[in-house]
């Protein structure tokens, strides 16, 4: 039934961000693409589940085909990425829905799954981009997104990854900004980033390729945090988030075996596997 699942909320969260940034923000975002995205994640989702159910039928242990996935990456890389070409839109859906079926151990895939499809069409093609200042700067849009992230994360229980992430960033930012000898706008120009919210709220808290243990958690966001920091200050890349973020989930395999913890499951998929 509609909305028994957190991520039901979550797909109409990123419906009306899109929405809203089309028609408040005036992006060139060609409808068409947004097609793209979510008919191209739906069917390799949909395809590779039939590939591995066919394998696992022969064990016993055929697992139902949910597509809420895929659904949230389509509606994820719509927001995030722009191409040139639908060729290029295509290329992200299905390698982001492909890593979650090739790069996993032990079951648990680690790298999230709108990310690695953003980088993937960055590294891949030469079309694409991501202008993470695409939200502006308008205070009203970080209340939005804090409020639906925040009641995704409560019902989750992944707070701690997100205060890691951006505590660690806007206080590397802070001593920076106190170093250099710049007014403190410079420091809220930097903070006050709608997609950065996006990225912190809904990208980095993915329960299912994050670290398990909450110590894991916070170490594996603090990383993140310093490598950003890096990336945007000394190589000056302004995607530096989307890269941080791709460079440093193998980390996740790492994590959970130096600190052991119970798996996530999303409701359905406990109630299926008992």
């Amino acid at each position: 039934m509609l909305f028994k699942d957190i991520r039901d909320y979550q797909i109409l969260f990123l419906t009306l961000f899109l929405i809203l940034g089309i028609g408040a923000r005036d992006w060139t975002l060609q409808p068409q693409f947004i097609i793209v995205s979510i008919v191209t994640c739906i069917l390799t989702q949909w395809l590779l589940s039939l590939v591995i159910n066919h394998l696992s039928i022969v064990q016993n242990k055929e697992q139902t085909i949910n597509l809420r996935s895929a659904i949230i990456t389509s509606l994820g890389l719509s927001l995030l990425l722009r191409a040139d070409h639908w060729t290029t839109m295509a290329l992200a859906a299905a390698s982001a829905i492909g890593s979650k079926f090739i790069f996993k151990v032990d079951g648990k895939h680690f790298f999230n799954p709108a990310n690695f499809g953003i980088i993937s069409a960055l590294a891949l093609t030469p079309d694409a981009w991501v202008s993470p200042g695409q939200w502006g700067e308008d205070w009203w849009y970080g209340l939005l997104f804090a409020g639906t992230g925040g009641m995704i994360l409560k019902r989750v229980g992944r707070w701690d990854t997100t205060a890691a992430f951006l505590g660690t960033y806007a206080g590397l930012e802070a001593i920076r900004n106190l170093w250099l000898g710049w007014t403190w706008d410079v420091f809220w120009h930097r903070l006050m980033s709608g997609s950065l919210l996006l990225f912190a709220l809904f990208m980095i808290t993915d329960p299912r390729s994050i670290p398990n243990a909450k110590i894991g958690r916070i170490v594996w966001a603090v990383c993140i945090a310093l490598l950003t920091f890096v990336l945007r200050n000394d190589f000056y890349i302004s995607t530096a988030v989307f890269w941080a973020l791709f460079a440093i989930a193998p980390l996740t395999v790492l994590t959970d075996i130096l600190w052991s913890a119970p798996r996530f499951y999303w409701s359905m998929e406990r109630k299926v596997n008992g």
